[in-house]
């Protein structure tokens, strides 16, 4: 089809459909036009914690990512701190794991201390607990085992149970992530009883069934003994259920909704943020993380433009809030 042309004033031919390249052609009129800015306070940085003093062990397949101790955890804060990232998001190795998950809920356990710890010493560092039992059971589960079945409601009074200790120690948000139905309504019930109706709820609303935790599961040793999680993660297929899972969990007295895994489900971030408007948080996982540092391992791609990349699609979709492993690596490019 030729270009529609006209006559100028000047007498030359000029052609009149609409020019898009001309606010892309220097680094000064992207930046002014651009539609969705990154910060750093859109982070929320992940840290595995251990028993013992001085342990700083690398995860293999998760370059970058460590195994910490109590006090390594706590100089790590004063590192993220400094970096201007306003929160982290903390995981529990026990020293002894169990069928009922006791270390979790224990108020001497190793989350309960490293709140504590780092409260004391970097009291404006918004500190979330993940609520789960799968890193305390000894079948790596999130809940309780009976016969073949992960029971439902024994379990989310566990989780309660736990959730309330992390409130204790002095957690800013607690952040259920088992998928049992009715925990945040028993979270929410156990903390307002115990005066603290002022903690937020941070649920893991749309968790699904992924193939993305495989390291994250080396990271916090939770890699279930037998079976699978598919009974109360949802399929990947879904998207409708996804809503129907996120409107409860509001109902429940969730704060912020969570959408995990990131990358491959753009769209269920952006359908939770338009049919809400909630805040609304995306975990980037531990798989998608170490892709793309295996790809760089490689020489495949430029490993910080693909970083910003995929952290700017995931603030594009609709999350308010991201939790990366990238966080200290993209905040000292911001």
């Amino acid at each position: 089809m030729n270009t529609p042309q006209k006559q100028s004033a000047l007498g030359g031919i000029e052609n009149s459909f609409r020019r898009h390249r001309r606010t892309r052609m220097t680094a000064a009129l992207r930046s002014m036009v651009r539609e969705t800015e990154l910060s750093k306070n859109d982070f929320i940085y992940p840290l595995f914690v251990v028993p013992g003093n001085k342990v700083k062990k690398e995860v293999s397949s998760m370059p970058g990512v460590f195994q910490m101790s109590i006090d390594e955890t706590v100089r790590e804060c004063v590192e993220v701190r400094n970096l201007g990232i306003p929160a982290i998001i903390l995981f529990g190795i026990p020293e002894h794991k169990d069928e009922v998950g006791s270390g979790a809920y224990d108020p001497n356990g190793i989350i309960q201390q490293v709140v504590r710890a780092i409260k004391k010493e970097i009291p404006e560092l918004v500190v979330i607990t993940d609520v789960c039992l799968c890193e305390y059971t000894s079948h790596g589960h999130c809940g309780i085992v009976k016969g073949d079945e992960i029971v439902n409601d024994i379990s989310i009074q566990l989780l309660a149970k736990e959730a309330l200790t992390h409130a204790q120690a002095g957690a800013d948000i607690i952040a259920p992530s088992d998928m049992f139905d009715g925990r945040v309504k028993a979270i929410r019930t156990i903390l307002d009883a115990n005066d603290f109706q002022n903690i937020p709820i941070m649920s893991y609303a749309a968790k699904y069934a992924s193939g993305f935790y495989g390291p994250f599961r080396e990271a916090a040793e939770s890699t279930p003994q037998f079976g699978d999680r598919r009974s109360h993660q949802m399929d990947p297929a879904n998207s409708d259920e996804a809503l129907r899972e996120v409107q409860t969990d509001i109902e429940e007295g969730a704060d912020i909704v969570m959408v995990k895994p990131a990358l491959s489900y753009l769209d269920v971030i952006r359908r939770v943020k338009d049919t809400f408007h909630m805040p609304t948080a995306a975990y980037n996982v531990s798989g998608e993380y170490s892709m793309v540092k295996a790809a760089f391992k490689l020489g495949w791609i430029d490993e910080q433009r693909v970083m910003m990349e995929i952290l700017t699609s995931i603030k594009r979709a609709g999350a308010d809030l991201i939790l990366t492993y990238h966080a200290k690596e993209a905040a000292k490019l911001l």
